[in-house]
């Protein structure tokens, strides 16, 4: 019942996109950047979310590598108009660890996956696929030995840690908790508030995803102390994946689309501080002074 529900009531269970994070992809295509849309979905439930967050498509319903971009509706903007390369039913995290004999990457039409490709040879909309070959085609369409892959996804098991480990990937971390530690209140006259309306309940914020009432924070553990010591407080072991696998990490895509695409971000260091890749700020129970992850 879930992907009839979804497709019949988008509105219900899905967010569009913000203006400001169109805009910020298509400044990052006018500057010459290759964008790339990777999806363990099939084509068809993909389609169907990007169509409603991002665009409608165009009329073809033939998706072969090129086809889809020969013809426009000339209304909104199409969603493959934002990206180079699709593909979808990726299988991640096996995508980034497989060769390409175990998951060669196959042509699509009507959403039907076609016979598989020796190689990759230009872009379009594919199925399946390995990351081997998407960086030989990376290689030609930028005509550098080693192309510079900016990798964002939500995922540590199936974005980044495999992108990172298997591909040496930058990784940016999209992490919802980060949303719910940190009240921003909008300046007067700010069309939009800077967190999703979805955390909030009424006029009261909902309590904040870093901290479980049975579990407590996803960041920081509480140790007892020996004897009569103080506690001691200890990075969970998903934080310190965050830091080991992650460029930085962020709490969504808007919190860094209306920066300069030059904007220079502190990562994540061995050197640095285990805060020093969050952005825009660390999450509070992290902060030596703060108290939010004390147990109830």
């Amino acid at each position: 019942m879930y992907f009839p529900e979804v497709k019949n009531h988008p509105d219900k269970y899905l967010q569009r996109c913000p203006e400001s994070v169109k805009k910020w992809l298509k400044q990052l295509k006018s500057a010459g950047k290759i964008l790339l849309l990777i999806t363990s979905s099939h084509s068809d439930y993909c389609r169907l979310l990007c169509e409603h967050i991002l665009g409608l498509r165009k009329r073809s319903l033939v998706v072969t590598p090129k086809k889809h971009q020969e013809k426009s509706d000339g209304k909104r903007n199409n969603f493959e108009e934002y990206f180079d390369i699709i593909i979808t039913n990726a299988l991640k995290p096996g995508f980034f660890s497989h060769t390409p004999n175990q998951r060669p990457f196959r042509t699509l039409e009507n959403d039907e996956e076609q016979e598989a490709l020796l190689s990759l040879d230009k872009p379009g909309w594919y199925s399946q696929g390995n990351a081997i070959q998407l960086c030989e085609l990376l290689k030609k369409m930028t005509g550098k030995l080693d192309p510079k892959v900016v990798y964002f996804g939500d995922s540590m098991h199936s974005d980044i840690f495999p992108a990172r480990h298997y591909s040496n990937w930058e990784t940016v971390f999209i992490l919802e908790e980060l949303l719910g530690d940190k009240v921003a209140v909008p300046e007067e006259g700010e069309s939009e508030p800077l967190e999703k309306k979805g955390k909030y309940e009424g006029d009261e914020l909902k309590a904040p995803y870093s901290v479980s009432k049975q579990w407590g924070s996803f960041f920081m553990d509480r140790l007892p102390g020996l004897e009569n010591a103080e506690e001691i407080l200890v990075r969970t072991w998903s934080c310190k994946c965050i830091s080991t696998y992650s460029t930085i990490a962020i709490p969504s895509l808007e919190a860094i689309a209306d920066l300069p695409l030059d904007y220079r971000f502190t990562r994540f260091s061995p050197n640095r501080s285990a805060t020093a890749g969050y952005y825009p700020s660390p999450p509070r129970a992290m902060l030596p002074s703060e108290e939010s992850v004390t147990m109830k």
